[in-house]
Parts: structure tokens; C-alpha cells; sequence
């Protein structure tokens, strides 16, 4: 090999930096002489685009200007934001609810988000208000001219599927900007296509018991595909004595009761397994893992229990676990 083939070989480059109140990081596949400013830019201006859309923490973003709007307007939306909509109200159909965009009432009821003030327990009274205000049912979408209906009230939270459709937005900017592999992750929801320069697959590992020494690692291999994880692990508050997961339940109204400690699913992209990875924890393992496994879903489980650790995989997760 020449000096100058040495000095244009392709080597795996880390971008990174912040959106979502979280971090987002990249390796890329590139020459070495690759213009990596410009594909930092490229990455960080599509989440850029997307947090102005899609986060409840700006007041001039599209989806508090929506929440905010007077009940029987449409509005129309950026491609970015139509498609979550539509991709969230798809899912929350086909769970039953257990995944729903609406929650955004109940959200800030309990202390979370953008909305919430101290983290409290909300009577019944107060639950069933809120809950009244949402329900994806009531969200109608027009496809032709991209608009969303305001029935009176709804308050979009879309903080369980936007970080998956980050991962994915910006793996495929880099997919147009020439990058031939990359492996992204935003908050944790990961996208992985094309192979490191060794022809290697981006291997990712998945969330284990504690301080088990004897569980084998479960990797996965990600190309062309995508893997996200929801649960309690770190997101739980206490009050009076009893700890309360964040994920809501949109059913109850309520916590997630014995919330998983962490749900993962792989799925064609990361925008469906982090909404998917929502709604299982929200089911819980025993009824999660009936329906993942029921609909074909990659998912595994990982749950504390008495007895120890209660680790449970679907037929469609457990083929993809890496030898």
C-alpha cells in the first residue's frame, strides 16, 4: 500500500454531541481524510430539526403550538412531524393503548416533562380528567394535505418515539452524504448499516442482570437494522414509602405497576422499536411477552423478581442474538 493510500483508507470515525436532553453519537466509516465537520453539521442540524418540531420543552416548536391550539383546527405539519404522528397512532392501534401519543396531560399530572412540577400522586379524580383529554382515537390525520386534527384538549408527547426517529433521521442523512456504514445512537435507541472497514458488523450489547457474572452477554448485530430499550432501570421516583416507574400507563393513567427493568426491541427501524419497547414495558413481562411473541415482535425482556432476574425472549429476538 502507498503513503497516499494509507492516508484515504477508510477508518471508523466518532461523532457525538447533545439533543433530546440527551446525547447523540455516531461512528461513521470514512476516508481519513473525510470532511467530518460537515457530517457533524449534517447529523446535528437533522436533530435540530427535529427537537424544533417535536419537543415539548420549546414553546415555539410545532407540537406545543398544536397542544396549544383551539379544539376542531387542523394543522398542517413538517414531513418529520406527520410521519412520528402517524407511525405513533399506528402503533398505539395495534397495542390497545398501551403505547399512546396522547399522554402529554397525564405526563405533566405526574410531575414529568416539560409540564411537570414536583414529582407527586395524583388523586383519581385528577387521573381520570386527564386521561379524558387524551386518547389517540380522537387524533385524525390527513394524509393528502399532512395535517392533524386538534379534537379539543390533546396534548402530544412524543418523547417515546422521537429519539428512535433521530437515530434513524440521521443515519439516513449520512447514508446521502456518501457514508457507506455507520452505526448512530440518540439516547440510547441505536440504527446500525454497512460493516466496519475489517468487514466486521457494528455489534451492540444488550442490557444485562446486575452483577452477574455468569450470564452470558447478549450482543446483537445491527445492518440495516435497529434496536431500542424502555424500563425502569434508571427513570423511577419515590413517594410515601412506594417507587413509581416514569412510564405511564395511558390505560390507567398510572405508573407502570412492577415496570420491567429494561424491555429491548430490534426492529427494521429505531423510530417502531422505541415506541414498541414503550408499549411492552407497559404491558408488563407476563402479558409483553404473550403479545411480542404472538406478533413476531424481536424483543427481549429483563425483570426483577423475588426469585432474582427473570430474563425472557421472544422466538424473533433470540434468532438475532449474535454467537
Amino acid at each position: 500500500m502507498s503513503f497516499d493510500d494509507a492516508s484515504t483508507a477508510n477508518a471508523v470515525h466518532l461523532l457525538y454531541g447533545e439533543t433530546m436532553g440527551t446525547r447523540w453519537r455516531a461512528n461513521v466509516v470514512a476516508g481519513k481524510r473525510a470532511d467530518l465537520a460537515r457530517l457533524h453539521a449534517l447529523a446535528q442540524a437533522r436533530l435540530d430539526a427535529i427537537v424544533a418540531q417535536m419537543s415539548t420543552w420549546r414553546p415555539d416548536s410545532d407540537i406545543c403550538r398544536y397542544n396549544r391550539a383551539d379544539a376542531g383546527t387542523w394543522h398542517e405539519l413538517p414531513q418529520d412531524f406527520f410521519d412520528v404522528l402517524q407511525c405513533a397512532l399506528r402503533i398505539a392501534d395495534a397495542s390497545d393503548g398501551a403505547y399512546d401519543p396522547t399522554v402529554g396531560a397525564l405526563v405533566a399530572l405526574w410531575g414529568f416533562g416539560a409540564d411537570g412540577g414536583m414529582r407527586r400522586v395524583p388523586d383519581a379524580r385528577e387521573i381520570d380528567a386527564a386521561r379524558a383529554r387524551g386518547g389517540w382515537r380522537r387524533v385524525e390525520l390527513r394524509a393528502g394535505s399532512r395535517s392533524v386534527l386538534q379534537p379539543g384538549g390533546v396534548s402530544l408527547d412524543l418523547s417515546a418515539i422521537a429519539k428512535g426517529y433521530g437515530a434513524d433521521a440521521v443515519a439516513t442523512a449520512l447514508r446521502g452524504a456518501g457514508i457507506a456504514a455507520a452505526l448512530v445512537e440518540v439516547g440510547g435507541e441505536l440504527y446500525g448499516y454497512g460493516r466496519k472497514p475489517d468487514g466486521s458488523a457494528w455489534r451492540v450489547l444488550v442490557e444485562a442482570p446486575d452483577d452477574d457474572d455468569a450470564q452470558a452477554p447478549c450482543v446483537l448485530t445491527l445492518n440495516d437494522r435497529a434496536a431500542a430499550t424502555s424500563g425502569d432501570r434508571w427513570h423511577r421516583f419515590e413517594h410515601a414509602g412506594e417507587v413509581y416507574a416514569h412510564t405511564l400507563d395511558p390505560r390507567s393513567g398510572r405508573p407502570v405497576a412492577r415496570a420491567a427493568t429494561s424491555v429491548t426491541v430490534v426492529a427494521d427501524d429505531a423510530m417502531q422499536a422505541d415506541a414498541w419497547a414503550t408499549a411492552l414495558t407497559v404491558m408488563g413481562i407476563e402479558a409483553g411477552h404473550a403479545f411480542a411473541s404472538a406478533h413476531s415482535l424481536a424483543a427481549r425482556f429483563l425483570a426483577r423478581t423475588s426469585g432474582g432476574d427473570d430474563i425472557r425472549a421472544t422466538p424473533a429476538f433470540a434468532a438475532l442474538v449474535a454467537a
